[in-house]
């Protein structure tokens, strides 16, 4: 149950009555300095201090953030220049490859030409030695042709002595005639007076002589082969040359009578 509060038992019954000239109690309190003077001045210079703390602390932090952007700034242009340089020697590199590449291709393709000239060279001089020996055989060929045509003139010559009565005769007597055909081993018998009928018309046959078995090539008029060869095998046989002309002779004669 609630109890009323009483007037009557509060603290305002314990006091006095009040009164004009009664002392008060701040009066009677004793008086206490707080300083409030050193204490403005003294949160003065700390807002100062710390006024400047902060402009220093800004000021620091620009400096920083300066010195931040101006080192990102030198690391990115370093990274710009070493980029550069990597794209250099890249390209350099890729130029050096493509230089040992072509240089190892050009090397291949010479070992392959100096393989093929060593070749052609090697096959030349053996064509060569083959050619020297050829020459030399044909050279020693050559010399014992000479040699033999040479001795044959020398018999020739010796026995010109002899055959030139006997050409005179067979020209004189026998109506015959030898012509040159600008060649040694070739000549030309040209008979006159063996036709009855036509006294100026000639015959002639030619004689080849550069083999061992003489040869009748050609000849005019017309006569069997078989007896041109029968006297031809005679000839070769005896090598006897008066009997040989006076057969051919006797074969014009009988062909144009």
């Amino acid at each position: 149950m609630a109890t009323m509060f009483e007037p009557s038992l509060s603290t305002s019954g314990m006091r006095p009555p009040l009164s004009s000239e009664a002392p008060s109690m701040a009066d009677q309190l004793p008086s206490i300095n707080f300083g409030f003077e050193d204490l403005r001045s003294r949160m003065n210079q700390f807002t100062a201090r710390f006024d400047d703390f902060i402009e220093k602390g800004r000021k620091r932090v620009l400096e920083e953030r300066n010195q931040f952007r101006m080192n990102v700034a030198e690391i990115q242009e370093d990274q710009r220049s070493k980029k550069r340089s990597i794209e250099i020697l890249s390209l350099k590199t890729h130029q050096h490859t493509a230089t040992l590449a072509k240089e190892s291709q050009e090397t291949a393709e010479m070992h392959a030409a100096i393989s093929t000239l060593t070749q052609q060279r090697d096959q030349r001089l053996s064509h060569r030695d083959a050619l020297r020996s050829q020459i030399a055989s044909l050279q020693s060929a050559i010399s014992a042709r000479r040699e033999a045509q040479l001795k044959h003139r020398r018999y020739l010559d010796g026995q010109a002595r002899y055959n030139e009565p006997e050409l005179e005769f067979w020209e004189t007597y026998l109506g015959l005639r030898i012509e040159g055909l600008g060649r040694d081993d070739r000549l030309r018998f040209v008979y006159t007076n063996v036709c009855e009928r036509e006294w100026e018309r000639e015959a002639w046959f030619e004689l080849d002589t550069s083999e061992r078995e003489y040869r009748v090539c050609e000849y005019i008029p017309k006569v069997e082969r078989e007896e041109v060869d029968e006297v031809l095998e005679r000839l070769n046989e005896t090598r006897d040359l008066a009997a040989f002309l006076k057969g051919m002779r006797g074969l014009f004669v009988e062909a144009l009578k």
